[in-house]
């Protein structure tokens, strides 16, 4: 077996309950067979278009002899370091199949002015840019590539010796990157940007920066017989009855809260991968399952939330299976991961009545951001500032206290039972990494589920789960005051605009939605944190 799956307690309980008609249905085999009726009529058109990546491992093979051998061309002209330019699906496998590997990627997702500039200033001279877009007019990434031309120009070195493009053919994309003489990888139109992890999107920058790209395929391979039956022993069967089926002790409700642990497994990175899959492709027409990112000591552990299943990633589930009762338990090869989960989630979105592989709500967002691109209103007045951090908030009955801390005893009091909060940092995550560390400080003081994002990445992943989920969630907002700012070539706005004009986008549009939105902006990063760090407890 390349995949195992361990249930016990409600989920074993919800695997009992779905699986014979799963298999009574012929879900997986129908799958396999690209049958795009699974869904419902009203997502027919949308499935007959989105069901490649079920070949990704066939219609891909082609490509690894291509990918290594313009590695040693590169190579040969001193070319050793790669950055890949990519949002959502375009970065979150290659990000998971590069750590894994222990091989080094610069992922760039994000318009944080420092993290544009850190990525430049890494040695451009043995630097390769790969931009990957599906739709090939990602605003993110086409401001990175407009960045790195100019910054190769000023070096004299032709960009076309240093840029490959990976995008759907026809795309904008494709065609001017082919007339600029770029490289470019075509990926299959038919598979969405999430289920893209074996196409060229995960494959192109992860084997050019040195990974085994030939044995990822292996593994995924290797598990395609097990998904393709109508059996019990199908793990993606098991795996979506019990995390779109679990009931909460009571049978009251769903359990629609998935909380993801590594636990000891070498694969590293990989629940920021499922989060995205499993938001964005369920999270919609109020319903669907919200991935909570955890720890081995979070808080969520000690309090059980009902509404919480705890999935948990570990080297043997066959040889832990005894010590996390209630727990679903899943290990195997990285290949068979990528496999197993995009056949779940798949079939979740059958058990939810949703189709699984559009995204209706992600573009308000950026609708949002350029609107005020192209207006540039003045930023709105803070309700208060306290101790340098401004504080704006969609509701000012949340801002009643006039602290920071009372802001936020105000949003946890905004909480339905089945609530969650989402905190949402659109700041340079190079400069404050330890900010991540503010979920376990809120998850305890909320006493809810916590789920963190580093903006605008998240925007491409959980974003579609805010706003066409359940109107569960209220959110944290930190943005943050620069002197930072890096001009993007033929733009009439700067990477600080576009990232500023992000959050803010954003923020208008779950306010719109009815969601409670504080955002804080932190005029001083690296001195202000510990401060909310204090306030969050």
């Amino acid at each position: 077996m390349t995949f195992s799956i361990r249930v016990s307690g409600d989920a074993e309980t919800a695997v009992a309950t779905h699986l014979p008609t799963l298999i009574g249905d012929y879900v997986a085999s129908s799958i396999t067979n690209l049958n795009p009726t699974l869904w419902g009529p009203e997502a027919e058109e949308e499935s007959a278009k989105r069901l490649g990546w079920v070949q990704a491992v066939e219609v891909s093979r082609p490509l690894v002899a291509e990918i290594l051998a313009l590695r040693e061309e590169l190579a040969a002209k001193g070319v050793d370091r790669f950055v890949l330019g990519g949002m959502g699906g375009s970065s979150l496998a290659p990000e998971v199949i590069t750590q894994t590997a222990g091989v080094e990627l610069t992922i760039l997702d994000s318009t944080s002015p420092g993290q544009v500039l850190a990525a430049l200033d890494g040695g451009l001279e043995r630097t390769a840019l790969v931009v990957s877009s599906k739709s090939g007019s990602t605003v993110e990434t086409d401001s990175q590539r407009r960045a790195f031309e100019a910054a190769f120009r000023d070096l004299g070195i032709d960009p076309a010796e240093r840029i490959i493009v990976v995008t759907d053919p026809g795309s904008p994309l494709d065609e001017s990157a082919r007339a600029a003489g770029y490289r470019v990888f075509n990926a299959d139109p038919n598979v969405g940007g999430r289920y893209s992890a074996l196409t060229a999107f995960g494959l192109v920058p992860s084997g050019l920066a040195g990974v085994d790209i030939d044995e990822l395929l292996d593994e995924a391979e290797a598990s395609l017989l097990e998904v393709a039956i109508d059996a019990p022993e199908n793990p993606a069967l098991v795996l979506a009855a019990a995390i779109a089926g679990t009931q909460t002790p009571d049978g009251s409700a769903r359990r629609d809260k998935l909380g993801l642990i590594t636990d000891g497994t070498h694969i590293v990175g990989l629940p920021d991968w499922i989060e995205q899959l499993i938001a964005e492709s369920t999270g919609k027409q109020g319903t669907g399952i919200l991935p909570v990112v955890l720890l081995p000591v979070s808080p969520e552990l000690e309090s059980k939330p009902a509404d919480l299943q705890i999935v948990r990633l570990v080297d043997d589930a066959d040889e832990v299976e005894h010590r996390h009762h209630g727990e679903i338990l899943v290990s195997g090869t990285l290949g068979a991961q990528f496999v197993v989960w995009e056949y779940a989630t798949a079939i979740a979105g059958r058990m939810l009545g949703i189709n699984p592989f559009d995204q209706p709500d992600v573009e308000s967002a950026k609708v949002a951001a350029r609107g005020l691109l192209d207006a540039r209103p003045e930023p709105t007045a803070p309700a208060f500032v306290e101790a340098g951090v401004e504080v704006r908030v969609s509701d000012p009955a949340l801002a009643a206290s006039g602290t920071v801390q009372g802001v936020l005893d105000a949003l946890w009091a905004a909480l339905p039972a089945d609530g969650y909060v989402s905190i949402q940092a659109y700041v340079n995550r190079l400069e404050v990494p330890q900010l991540q560390g503010l979920r376990e400080m809120v998850a305890a003081d909320s006493g809810r589920p916590t789920t963190f994002g580093w903006g605008p990445r998240f925007l491409h992943s959980t974003g579609q789960y805010h706003k066409g989920g359940p109107a569960q969630g209220v959110f944290l907002q930190i943005t943050e005051r620069t002197e930072v700012d890096v001009e993007i070539p033929e733009r009439p706005f700067t990477f600080g605009q576009l990232i500023e004009a992000q959050a803010a986008g954003d923020a208008n549009v779950l306010s719109e939605h009815g969601r409670p939105v504080v955002t804080l902006t932190l005029t001083d990063p690296q001195a202000e944190i510990l401060a909310l760090f204090e306030a969050a407890q």
